[in-house]
């Protein structure tokens, strides 16, 4: 992955302000970051927080 918060709930937060302010999507937004979606997904889902596509946002 791209130089990202390793910590889960700093990733949490680093994600959810970066969909919320910049990004439509999960998609656009791994996209744009180089990341991979499924390692993201798997990271957050670790410490209990998955995507929701509504919102926009981990939850």
């Amino acid at each position: 992955m791209t130089n990202i918060p390793n910590d889960p709930i700093i990733l949490l937060s680093y994600v959810n302000t970066k969909l919320r302010d910049e990004y439509d999507n999960l998609d656009d937004l791994c996209a744009d970051l180089c990341i991979s979606r499924e390692e993201l997904e798997k990271k957050l889902a670790a410490v209990g927080f998955v995507y929701n596509v509504e919102t926009n946002s981990f939850k």
